[in-house]
């Protein structure tokens, strides 16, 4: 499998720049065969510049094609084989059938793209229709769709090499909504990467696509002046608090501002209730610490933080829970920067004099360990920033409350979350009624006797909140909605029906439902 390290600018491969980088064996740190051309600063110039020059004939092309374009991606990435597999494995230590699954899930929501643009509803189309003799003054015509913003600039995620990087759902929503892309590739792993890359360069071929539709550049120091170019409208990406802040930053100090939409920071919360832990005390404790180490913690809804109130039960509950996360085994990070990011996290919280260490073995090596703290629930209650903030592995922090109104005051404690999970039985539910708008306020998704660490793509998922969770609540990254995030809303105002865009012409030639002068249609106007 040949790599040749070159960035992809506008349908050719580009290698001007003399620093050379390096991809790695995540399991023993091994360089593997073969290096990559980090961009310059002309060549993001270019990249950006392409997809400028394709953003006029992408975002007018029907629906329809997109959607085929699309399609021919999905198709792309499923005839990937095994030996892409097996490289993707090395670069990350994720298991064979992880990958596999991830690469379902990544042609999947191409897939689900496609009918989001052939089913049209993503247009929002809104009609209100002359009203000549209203008095005291006539109405115009009014007619209102949504279009693509512009070239969007994405960053590949660590911890999903497929679902969220090269062809995820940034990708997959802007280019939907008639983006050109220009996608900076995450450093762990450069060879998945190029490999998704070129499948999508295949399928934009096949599908007569404009050339600079996908464009991906390699390095470090170039996420910087992708986020500042000019031609950039809007940003994807999925990370670090610390990251993601920064180019919120940058996005906005530039003479135009644009938005950045930064999935980040969450702990996840997963609170047990009384008749819950009363009902199922052993099975929680045992599937709850699965969820904590899967995939070795490295997923964004990790549940980081599990809120009981203090009893004889809990206190068992804890003690199962502790002895499960002791049988849990060591797993290897996605690289070394995660490893040492995880071990500063868990220093800081062995260093807090109100944190107690559970269970876990010292860090060593090159795997992470699982671990289990408990914390006053002071830390929460007095806005210690210090549970707030994730720590990104196989880790999770118990808080007891003394009663249901301290467990409350925690609750409202919090900072916003992508999730949060209620364990219970239904007198739970009508005993702590408050949870539900309390945790509305602050979380994109509230779970009921599940586990965060899964994330359904669908037309109703929402994969966001309020921060530090992601940059803007109104938005998520994953599902069908997220199509929204590189769409603005134009209106026409007395334009002649032959100028108009399909999806508002009279004869409605796409077949759309509309909301015309209020009520939902599918019918031609007169």
């Amino acid at each position: 499998m040949n790599l040749s390290g070159f960035n992809f600018i506008d349908g050719q491969r580009s290698a001007e720049g003399d620093t050379r980088l390096h991809s790695v064996d995540a399991t023993t740190g091994e360089q593997l065969p073969g290096a990559f051309f980090q961009a310059t600063l002309g060549e993001v110039d270019l990249a950006v510049e392409a997809a400028e020059r394709a953003f006029p004939i992408y975002r007018n092309l029907p629906a329809a094609r997109r959607a085929e374009f699309l399609d021919a991606i999905a198709d792309e990435l499923d005839a990937l084989g095994d030996d892409f597999v097996a490289l993707t494995c090395r670069e990350t230590a994720l298991p064979t059938a992880r990958i596999q699954g991830e690469r379902g899930r990544t042609s999947g929501q191409m897939r689900l793209f496609a009918q989001v643009l052939r089913r049209g509803d993503f247009y929002g189309a809104r009609i209100d229709q002359a009203l000549p003799e209203r008095k005291p003054l006539p109405r115009p015509d009014l007619r209102q769709y949504r279009t693509a913003v512009g070239p969007v600039a994405v960053f590949g995620a660590s911890n999903f090499p497929l679902a969220f990087s090269t062809a995820g759902g940034d990708t997959a929503s802007a280019l939907a909504a008639g983006c050109p892309v220009v996608f900076k590739a995450h450093s762990g792993h450069m060879a998945t990467a190029e490999r998704v890359a070129e499948a999508l360069v295949r399928a934009a071929e096949k599908t007569g696509m404009p050339t600079g539709v996908f464009n991906m550049i390699f390095g470090g120091g170039v996420g910087a002046a992708l986020v500042k170019h000019p031609g950039i409208q809007a940003v994807g990406f999925t990370g670090s608090l610390k990251g993601g802040r920064a180019l919120c930053d940058m996005a906005a100090a530039r003479p135009q501002p644009i938005p950045v939409f930064a999935e980040m920071s969450s702990i996840n919360p997963v609170l047990v209730l009384p008749q819950a832990l009363q009902a199922r005390s052993a099975a929680i404790a045992k599937d709850l610490s699965a969820s904590v180490v899967q995939g070795c913690g490295q997923f964004c809804t990790n549940p980081g933080l599990i809120l009981g109130i203090a009893s004889p039960q809990m206190s068992a509950f804890v003690e199962q829970l502790r002895a499960h996360m002791a049988e849990q085994a060591p797993q290897t990070m996605l690289n070394a920067g995660t490893l040492a990011s995880y071990g500063k996290g868990l220093a800081a919280l062995h260093s807090h004099p109100g944190v107690s260490h559970l269970s876990g073995q010292p860090q060593s090596g090159n795997q992470a360990q699982p671990q289990l703290f408990q914390a006053d629930i002071s830390l929460l209650l007095e806005h210690d920033e210090l549970l707030q903030e994730e720590v990104f592995g196989p880790c999770t922090v118990v808080v007891l409350a003394a009663d249901r109104k301290e467990l409350l005051r925690a609750v409202r404690a919090l900072q916003g979350q992508l999730t949060a999970t209620l364990l219970a039985e239904d007198a739970d539910l009508v005993e702590f009624a408050e949870l539900l708008p309390i945790l509305e306020q602050r979380v994109g998704r509230v779970l009921l006797n599940g586990y965060p660490t899964g994330v359904e793509v669908s037309d109703a998922m929402v994969h966001g909140g309020p921060y530090p969770a992601t940059s803007d609540a109104r938005g998520t990254s994953v599902g069908t909605l997220s199509i929204d995030r590189f769409l603005r809303p134009v209106c026409f105002q007395n334009i002649p029906d032959a100028h108009l865009p399909d999806a508002l012409k009279n004869a409605n030639p796409l077949g759309i439902a509309r909301l015309v002068d209020g009520q939902s249609s599918t019918r031609a106007l007169g």
